[in-house]
């Protein structure tokens, strides 16, 4: 089972992005579960999301304790939140920031640790392709590669088909590229 804790503030799609995840598990016939856990309840506050997709059915019922997989869509709660609480030995990192995976390794004085990081600018890429900084969008192509979850085509299909129903061309392109350019840009080290 993969197991991923979501962490980032209200208004990003944090816990948009942990639903979506669950859509691309279904779409492969896989097993998932999404929700999230809220604070305080406004925007800007710190907020988690849970993921969990298996291949077979999935009867736990609480939030996730110990991640595979931490998704960090703001940078700015290293420091605030203890997001690495728990994670798994050889856990995946990926964190929304400009700075690479080396820097980021040292910030969290886990140089010697042997976690897999990943960074993407996915607000930069955000803002360049959708017009606004809501990084989840990005942040699912980027994990997407970083974990190899599914081609990106099967994604970027899928992302297509679903936002067409809600949103107009613009805004369904907007996100296409979006997802494409961070699976694209993700840096591991």
């Amino acid at each position: 089972m993969l197991e991923i804790r979501w962490h980032g503030r209200g208004g990003q799609g944090v816990v948009t992005a942990a639903k979506f995840l669950t859509d691309i598990a279904l779409f492969q016939n896989k097993y998932f579960q999404a929700f999230p856990e809220y604070g305080p309840e406004r925007m800007g506050a710190p907020i988690q999301a849970f993921t969990r997709i298996d291949d077979n059915p999935i009867n736990i019922r609480t939030g996730i304790r110990r991640p595979d997989v931490v998704a960090v869509l703001d940078a700015t709660l290293i420091g605030t939140v203890d997001f690495l609480n728990g994670l798994k030995e050889n856990g995946t990192i990926l964190i929304n920031t400009p700075e690479p995976p080396e820097a980021i390794r040292r910030v969290l004085n886990i140089e010697n640790k042997p976690y897999k990081v990943f960074t993407v600018n996915a607000t930069h890429i955000a803002l360049e392709t959708i017009g606004r900084p809501i990084p989840n969008t990005p942040m699912i192509g980027a994990l997407v590669k970083a974990l190899n979850l599914a081609p990106i085509e099967v994604v970027l299909e899928f992302l297509e088909k679903s936002f067409s129903k809600k949103f107009s061309e613009e805004i369904v392109r907007g996100n296409v590229d979006a997802a494409k350019r961070a699976y694209e840009e993700v840096q591991e080290g």
